[in-house]
C-alpha cells in the first residue's frame, strides 16, 4: 500500500462502507485517484466528510475524489446544504472564479449538469446559472 493510500485510508474506507460501486483507487504522478458511483448523495457526502476530517479546506493537491451520484439528471432539484452561509454560484468551476449568484442554505436549485465531482452547474430560483461546490448540494 502506498503512502498516499495510507494517508487517505479513511477516505477509501468511507467509500467502501458507504457502498460506492465501481470503486477504483489508483495513484499516478503523486496523486491518489478515488472514483466510483453511488445512487445516494449521502454516500457521496460520507466520502467528502472523511476527506474533510483530514483536509478541512478541501485544498489537498495529492487526492482527486470523483464519486458521481447516478440517476441525477439535468433538471433534478437539489437542496443547498451549507452549514450556515449562502452557497456561491461561480462563473467557472473554481474558487478563484467570479461569483455570479447565490443560493440560500436550505434553498432548492436545479441541476444543469454534474460538470465534475467537485463542481456542479446549477440554476438558482432567480434563474442564474453558475458552478457550485457539489459538497454543499443534496439530492
Amino acid at each position: 500500500m502506498s503512502t498516499l493510500q495510507d494517508k487517505y485510508a479513511s477516505v477509501i474506507s468511507a467509500a467502501q462502507s458507504a457502498g460506492v460501486s465501481n470503486l477504483q483507487v489508483s495513484e499516478q504522478d503523486g496523486i491518489l485517484y478515488v472514483s466510483g458511483s453511488t445512487t445516494s448523495s449521502a454516500a457521496k457526502d460520507a466520502v467528502w466528510n472523511a476527506l474533510g476530517a483530514i483536509d478541512s479546506t478541501y485544498s489537498a493537491s495529492d487526492i482527486n475524489v470523483d464519486v458521481q451520484v447516478a440517476g441525477l439528471a439535468a433538471g433534478a432539484s437539489l437542496k443547498v446544504a451549507t452549514e450556515s452561509s449562502n452557497l456561491n454560484l461561480r462563473q467557472e468551476p473554481s474558487t478563484e472564479a467570479a461569483v455570479v449568484g447565490k443560493a440560500a442554505k436550505g434553498a432548492s436549485v436545479t441541476l444543469v449538469e454534474q460538470s465534475s465531482d467537485e463542481w456542479w452547474k446549477v440554476k438558482n430560483s432567480d434563474g442564474v446559472e453558475g458552478y457550485a461546490y457539489a459538497r454543499y448540494l443534496e439530492a
